[in-house]
Protein backbone atom coordinates (compact mmCIF):
# COMPACT_ATOMS: atom_id res chain seq x y z
CA UNK A 1 0.00 0.00 0.00
CA UNK A 2 2.87 2.21 0.73
CA UNK A 3 4.57 1.93 -2.24
CA UNK A 4 1.96 2.48 -4.47
CA UNK A 5 0.83 5.67 -2.52
CA UNK A 6 4.63 6.79 -3.45
CA UNK A 7 3.86 5.91 -6.99
CA UNK A 8 0.97 8.12 -7.12
CA UNK A 9 2.76 10.69 -4.91
CA UNK A 10 5.43 11.52 -8.22
CA UNK A 11 5.04 14.22 -10.14
CA UNK A 12 5.04 11.90 -13.69
CA UNK A 13 2.16 10.59 -12.07
CA UNK A 14 0.06 13.36 -11.99
CA UNK A 15 1.53 13.97 -15.59
CA UNK A 16 0.05 11.35 -16.95
CA UNK A 17 -3.47 11.71 -15.28
CA UNK A 18 -3.31 15.06 -16.73
CA UNK A 19 -3.09 13.28 -20.38
CA UNK A 20 -5.68 10.96 -20.09
CA UNK A 21 -7.64 13.58 -19.13
CA UNK A 22 -7.06 15.68 -21.39
CA UNK A 23 -7.49 13.06 -24.16
CA UNK A 24 -10.72 11.93 -23.02
CA UNK A 25 -11.73 15.64 -22.94
CA UNK A 26 -11.09 16.19 -26.45
CA UNK A 27 -12.02 12.74 -27.21
CA UNK A 28 -15.48 13.60 -25.76
CA UNK A 29 -15.90 16.86 -28.18
CA UNK A 30 -13.91 15.41 -31.39
CA UNK A 31 -14.33 10.76 -31.22
CA UNK A 32 -11.78 10.72 -33.75
CA UNK A 33 -8.76 12.09 -31.42
CA UNK A 34 -8.81 8.48 -29.54
CA UNK A 35 -7.75 6.67 -32.76
CA UNK A 36 -4.61 4.97 -33.56
CA UNK A 37 -4.48 7.57 -36.52
CA UNK A 38 -4.22 10.15 -34.01
CA UNK A 39 -1.91 8.50 -31.99
CA UNK A 40 0.24 8.26 -34.74
CA UNK A 41 0.15 11.73 -35.97
CA UNK A 42 1.02 12.57 -31.98
CA UNK A 43 4.22 10.57 -31.91
CA UNK A 44 5.30 12.30 -35.47
CA UNK A 45 4.62 16.05 -33.75
CA UNK A 46 7.43 14.16 -30.64
CA UNK A 47 10.41 12.83 -31.91
CA UNK A 48 12.32 15.98 -32.58
CA UNK A 49 11.06 18.11 -29.54
CA UNK A 50 12.20 14.64 -27.55
CA UNK A 51 15.28 14.75 -28.29
CA UNK A 52 16.07 18.43 -28.00
CA UNK A 53 14.28 17.92 -24.41
CA UNK A 54 16.96 15.17 -23.30
CA UNK A 55 19.58 17.62 -23.50
CA UNK A 56 17.99 20.34 -22.31
CA UNK A 57 16.81 18.32 -19.25
CA UNK A 58 20.84 17.94 -18.69
CA UNK A 59 21.04 21.40 -18.56
CA UNK A 60 18.63 22.17 -16.55
CA UNK A 61 19.18 19.93 -14.05
CA UNK A 62 22.95 20.87 -13.65
CA UNK A 63 21.08 24.58 -13.08
CA UNK A 64 21.71 26.41 -16.59
CA UNK A 65 19.58 27.05 -19.53
CA UNK A 66 20.25 26.60 -23.19
CA UNK A 67 18.31 28.85 -25.35
CA UNK A 68 19.89 28.72 -28.63
CA UNK A 69 18.76 25.10 -29.00
CA UNK A 70 16.63 25.74 -32.02
CA UNK A 71 19.00 27.72 -33.49
CA UNK A 72 21.98 25.32 -33.58
CA UNK A 73 19.12 23.32 -34.83
CA UNK A 74 19.03 25.26 -38.03
CA UNK A 75 22.58 26.13 -38.54
CA UNK A 76 23.45 22.14 -38.37
CA UNK A 77 20.59 21.31 -40.59
CA UNK A 78 21.72 24.45 -43.04
CA UNK A 79 25.55 23.10 -42.78
CA UNK A 80 24.27 19.43 -43.40
CA UNK A 81 21.48 20.33 -46.23
CA UNK A 82 24.39 22.49 -47.99
CA UNK A 83 26.54 19.55 -48.01
CA UNK A 84 23.86 17.37 -49.81
CA UNK A 85 23.31 19.99 -52.21
CA UNK A 86 27.16 21.12 -52.89
CA UNK A 87 28.21 17.04 -52.67
CA UNK A 88 25.47 14.76 -53.51
CA UNK A 89 27.59 12.08 -54.13
CA UNK A 90 28.71 11.98 -50.09
CA UNK A 91 26.88 8.92 -48.72
CA UNK A 92 23.83 10.14 -46.60
CA UNK A 93 24.10 8.38 -43.60
CA UNK A 94 27.84 10.74 -43.40
CA UNK A 95 25.34 13.63 -42.47
CA UNK A 96 24.16 12.55 -39.04
CA UNK A 97 27.85 12.59 -38.23
CA UNK A 98 28.49 16.26 -40.08
CA UNK A 99 25.32 17.70 -37.75
CA UNK A 100 25.54 15.95 -34.88
CA UNK A 101 29.64 17.10 -34.99
CA UNK A 102 28.40 20.69 -35.81
CA UNK A 103 25.71 20.91 -32.82
CA UNK A 104 28.64 19.83 -30.69
CA UNK A 105 30.71 22.39 -31.66
CA UNK A 106 27.95 24.76 -31.21
CA UNK A 107 27.51 24.05 -27.79
CA UNK A 108 30.85 23.76 -26.56
CA UNK A 109 30.99 27.58 -27.36
CA UNK A 110 27.77 27.96 -25.19
CA UNK A 111 29.54 26.36 -22.34
CA UNK A 112 33.16 27.86 -22.90
CA UNK A 113 31.79 31.01 -22.99
CA UNK A 114 29.85 29.88 -19.26
CA UNK A 115 32.82 28.77 -17.53
CA UNK A 116 35.59 31.07 -18.90
CA UNK A 117 33.89 34.10 -18.49
CA UNK A 118 31.38 33.19 -15.19
CA UNK A 119 28.27 34.10 -17.58
CA UNK A 120 24.86 33.27 -16.52
CA UNK A 121 23.51 30.66 -18.98
CA UNK A 122 20.65 32.97 -19.90
CA UNK A 123 22.13 35.52 -21.18
CA UNK A 124 24.94 33.49 -22.91
CA UNK A 125 22.50 31.38 -24.61
CA UNK A 126 20.11 34.50 -25.20
CA UNK A 127 23.25 35.70 -27.40
CA UNK A 128 24.01 32.88 -29.48
CA UNK A 129 20.53 32.37 -29.87
CA UNK A 130 20.77 35.43 -32.38
CA UNK A 131 24.45 34.78 -33.53
CA UNK A 132 23.84 31.22 -34.50
CA UNK A 133 20.79 32.11 -36.12
CA UNK A 134 22.52 35.08 -38.45
CA UNK A 135 25.18 32.36 -39.03
CA UNK A 136 22.73 30.54 -40.39
CA UNK A 137 21.66 32.92 -42.78
CA UNK A 138 25.38 33.86 -44.27
CA UNK A 139 26.50 30.53 -44.60
CA UNK A 140 23.07 29.81 -46.51
CA UNK A 141 23.20 33.09 -48.46
CA UNK A 142 19.90 33.35 -47.08
CA UNK A 143 18.44 30.52 -49.13
CA UNK A 144 16.31 27.73 -48.78
CA UNK A 145 17.60 24.17 -49.09
CA UNK A 146 14.54 22.49 -51.09
CA UNK A 147 13.58 19.06 -51.34
CA UNK A 148 15.54 17.67 -53.98
CA UNK A 149 18.18 17.96 -52.09
CA UNK A 150 17.24 15.99 -49.23
CA UNK A 151 18.37 12.58 -49.76
CA UNK A 152 15.24 9.95 -50.61
CA UNK A 153 16.56 7.78 -47.58
CA UNK A 154 16.66 10.50 -45.00
CA UNK A 155 13.04 11.64 -45.77
CA UNK A 156 12.19 8.16 -45.64
CA UNK A 157 13.39 7.89 -42.49
CA UNK A 158 9.82 9.82 -41.32
CA UNK A 159 7.31 7.69 -42.68
CA UNK A 160 8.08 3.86 -42.47
CA UNK A 161 10.18 1.63 -41.47
CA UNK A 162 10.27 -2.75 -41.87
CA UNK A 163 9.16 -2.29 -37.29
CA UNK A 164 5.29 -2.03 -37.91
CA UNK A 165 5.91 0.57 -40.40
CA UNK A 166 6.58 2.56 -37.24
CA UNK A 167 8.60 5.42 -38.79
CA UNK A 168 12.77 5.74 -38.09
CA UNK A 169 12.16 8.90 -35.98
CA UNK A 170 10.13 7.61 -33.64
CA UNK A 171 12.85 4.54 -32.83
CA UNK A 172 15.56 6.74 -32.60
CA UNK A 173 14.02 10.18 -30.06
CA UNK A 174 13.25 6.66 -27.72
CA UNK A 175 16.48 5.26 -28.29
CA UNK A 176 17.73 9.15 -27.07
CA UNK A 177 15.69 9.07 -24.29
CA UNK A 178 16.66 5.10 -22.91
CA UNK A 179 20.60 6.12 -23.56
CA UNK A 180 19.96 9.18 -21.71
CA UNK A 181 18.68 7.35 -18.97
CA UNK A 182 21.00 4.89 -19.19
CA UNK A 183 23.44 7.90 -19.19
CA UNK A 184 21.92 9.74 -15.87
CA UNK A 185 20.84 6.74 -13.60
CA UNK A 186 23.88 4.22 -14.23
CA UNK A 187 27.02 6.29 -14.77
CA UNK A 188 29.51 8.61 -12.62
CA UNK A 189 29.25 11.70 -14.82
CA UNK A 190 25.27 11.51 -14.91
CA UNK A 191 25.33 11.19 -11.40
CA UNK A 192 27.41 14.14 -10.80
CA UNK A 193 25.28 16.12 -13.11
CA UNK A 194 22.50 15.94 -10.64
CA UNK A 195 25.17 16.99 -7.86
CA UNK A 196 26.28 19.58 -9.35
CA UNK A 197 22.57 21.11 -10.30
CA UNK A 198 21.65 20.27 -6.43
CA UNK A 199 24.68 22.40 -4.80
CA UNK A 200 26.92 24.12 -6.73
CA UNK A 201 28.94 25.09 -3.94
CA UNK A 202 29.51 21.49 -2.39
CA UNK A 203 29.72 19.90 -5.79
CA UNK A 204 33.84 20.72 -6.21
CA UNK A 205 34.06 18.92 -2.57
CA UNK A 206 32.66 15.97 -3.67
CA UNK A 207 34.52 15.66 -6.60
CA UNK A 208 32.43 17.01 -9.05
CA UNK A 209 34.81 18.42 -11.99
CA UNK A 210 32.30 21.47 -12.17
CA UNK A 211 33.83 23.44 -15.76
CA UNK A 212 34.52 19.92 -17.10
CA UNK A 213 31.06 18.89 -16.22
CA UNK A 214 29.86 21.89 -17.60
CA UNK A 215 30.95 21.88 -20.89
CA UNK A 216 29.50 18.35 -21.36
CA UNK A 217 25.60 19.17 -20.55
CA UNK A 218 26.18 22.04 -22.96
CA UNK A 219 27.65 19.82 -25.61
CA UNK A 220 25.42 16.75 -25.48
CA UNK A 221 22.58 19.75 -25.94
CA UNK A 222 24.15 21.05 -28.79
CA UNK A 223 24.90 17.60 -29.94
CA UNK A 224 20.86 16.35 -29.74
CA UNK A 225 20.08 20.08 -31.47
CA UNK A 226 21.84 18.27 -34.86
CA UNK A 227 20.45 15.69 -34.42
CA UNK A 228 17.49 16.97 -34.51
CA UNK A 229 18.62 19.28 -37.41
CA UNK A 230 19.44 16.40 -39.92
CA UNK A 231 16.28 14.59 -38.67
CA UNK A 232 14.26 17.73 -39.52
CA UNK A 233 15.39 17.93 -42.54
CA UNK A 234 14.34 15.07 -42.96
CA UNK A 235 10.76 15.27 -41.40
CA UNK A 236 10.16 18.34 -43.71
CA UNK A 237 12.28 17.99 -46.42
CA UNK A 238 13.43 21.68 -46.43
CA UNK A 239 15.80 23.98 -44.54
CA UNK A 240 14.88 27.35 -44.34
CA UNK A 241 16.98 29.52 -42.98
CA UNK A 242 14.11 31.96 -41.09
CA UNK A 243 12.24 29.49 -39.81
CA UNK A 244 13.85 25.95 -39.03
CA UNK A 245 14.25 25.54 -35.26
CA UNK A 246 12.62 28.63 -34.36
CA UNK A 247 10.49 28.41 -31.34
CA UNK A 248 12.03 25.32 -30.70
CA UNK A 249 13.87 26.38 -27.53
CA UNK A 250 10.56 26.82 -26.22
CA UNK A 251 8.62 23.78 -26.57
CA UNK A 252 11.61 21.81 -25.62
CA UNK A 253 11.92 23.81 -22.57
CA UNK A 254 7.91 23.77 -22.19
CA UNK A 255 8.42 19.96 -22.35
CA UNK A 256 11.63 19.83 -19.54
CA UNK A 257 9.38 21.87 -16.70
CA UNK A 258 5.90 20.66 -17.34
CA UNK A 259 8.08 17.15 -17.03
CA UNK A 260 9.21 18.06 -13.76
CA UNK A 261 12.82 19.00 -13.82
CA UNK A 262 12.97 21.86 -11.52
CA UNK A 263 14.53 25.05 -12.66
CA UNK A 264 16.60 25.25 -9.51
CA UNK A 265 18.81 22.66 -10.68
CA UNK A 266 19.43 18.91 -9.45
CA UNK A 267 15.65 17.68 -10.26
CA UNK A 268 14.62 15.74 -13.19
CA UNK A 269 13.40 12.36 -14.54
CA UNK A 270 13.61 10.97 -18.03
CA UNK A 271 10.37 9.56 -17.73
CA UNK A 272 8.46 12.76 -16.33
CA UNK A 273 10.37 14.98 -19.83
CA UNK A 274 9.00 11.99 -21.98
CA UNK A 275 5.86 12.24 -20.37
CA UNK A 276 5.78 16.36 -20.95
CA UNK A 277 6.90 15.61 -24.50
CA UNK A 278 3.81 13.51 -24.95
CA UNK A 279 1.69 15.90 -23.42
CA UNK A 280 2.65 18.96 -26.00
CA UNK A 281 2.25 16.75 -28.44
CA UNK A 282 -1.64 15.82 -27.75
CA UNK A 283 -1.98 19.50 -27.43
CA UNK A 284 -0.80 20.09 -30.79
CA UNK A 285 -2.50 17.70 -32.19
CA UNK A 286 -5.87 18.56 -30.71
CA UNK A 287 -5.95 22.33 -31.60
CA UNK A 288 -6.61 21.62 -35.62
CA UNK A 289 -9.53 19.20 -34.61
CA UNK A 290 -10.80 22.08 -32.39
CA UNK A 291 -10.70 24.36 -34.41
CA UNK A 292 -8.30 26.20 -32.41
CA UNK A 293 -5.35 28.45 -34.74
CA UNK A 294 -2.23 27.07 -34.67
CA UNK A 295 -1.16 30.73 -33.86
CA UNK A 296 -2.21 30.12 -30.21
CA UNK A 297 0.06 27.54 -29.40
CA UNK A 298 2.75 29.15 -28.32
CA UNK A 299 -0.04 31.48 -26.17
CA UNK A 300 -0.99 27.71 -25.08
CA UNK A 301 2.75 26.59 -24.27
CA UNK A 302 3.43 29.87 -22.39
CA UNK A 303 0.18 29.01 -19.93
CA UNK A 304 1.21 25.49 -19.35
CA UNK A 305 4.90 26.76 -18.40
CA UNK A 306 3.56 29.01 -15.68
CA UNK A 307 1.64 26.37 -14.40
CA UNK A 308 4.38 23.64 -13.91
CA UNK A 309 6.04 26.41 -12.40
CA UNK A 310 3.57 27.12 -9.98
CA UNK A 311 3.26 23.34 -9.48
CA UNK A 312 6.93 23.14 -8.94
CA UNK A 313 7.14 25.89 -6.40
CA UNK A 314 4.32 24.15 -4.64
CA UNK A 315 5.89 20.87 -4.72
CA UNK A 316 9.27 22.44 -2.97
CA UNK A 317 7.82 24.29 -0.57
CA UNK A 318 5.21 21.40 0.19
CA UNK A 319 8.78 18.95 0.70
CA UNK A 320 10.49 21.87 2.54
CA UNK A 321 7.62 21.56 4.80
CA UNK A 322 7.75 18.11 5.40
CA UNK A 323 11.24 18.20 5.50
CA UNK A 324 10.84 20.53 8.68
CA UNK A 325 8.25 18.53 10.14
CA UNK A 326 9.92 15.32 10.09
CA UNK A 327 12.95 17.23 11.50
CA UNK A 328 10.97 18.43 14.69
Amino acid sequence: MTALRNILLRREAGILVMIILFCLAVGTQKPQFLTLDSLRIILLLTPLILIGAMGQMLVVVARHVDLSIGSMLGFSAMVTGMMFKFHPEIWWPVGFLVSIGTGALLGLINGLLVTLFRLPAIIVTLGTLNLYRGLTYIVSNAKQIDRQYVPTALKSMSQTSPIFGIPWIIFISFGVALLTYIFVMHTRVGRQIFALGSNPVAAPLRGVAVTRVTLLVFSISGALSGLAGILYAGRWGFVNPSNTGSGFEFQVIAAVVIGGVSINGGVGTVLGTILGVLLLGCVAAALPLLGIPGTTQSAIYGAVILIALLIDRTVRQQGIKSLTRARA
